[in-house]
């Protein structure tokens, strides 16, 4: 027979076993710092907020009336944390966070 060049099935199937273990390790790994994980996402998401307030009062010399008007205007996409907590501006121009989200 002709030496053909390729992958074994032997071959194939370690790499799937490797590829396995490796998952096996970082997933549940994932799942325990969600939490965690949103949590810095919605600290980021208030920061990144308040800097959208203030290129808007730069560009219309006052704050804006509430996030929803920072959404119509296309200074931001979304209103919420990635965590599901709403987003609110004071008439100081403050952003703040509820706790009320959270999945």
């Amino acid at each position: 027979m002709m030496n053909e060049k390729g992958f074994t099935l032997i071959e194939m199937l370690i790499v799937l076993l490797v590829i396995s273990i490796l998952l096996i390790i970082t997933v549940p790994n994932i799942t325990k710092h969600q939490s965690t994980i949103q949590t810095k996402g919605c600290e980021a998401f208030s920061k990144m907020v308040q800097a959208q307030v203030e290129a808007y009062q730069i560009d219309h010399n006052k704050l804006p009336a509430g996030v929803a008007e920072l959404k119509t205007e296309g200074y931001l996409k979304e209103t919420t944390c990635p965590n599901g907590s709403a987003v609110t501006i004071d008439t100081g121009g403050q952003v703040s966070v509820s706790d009320n989200g959270g999945k």
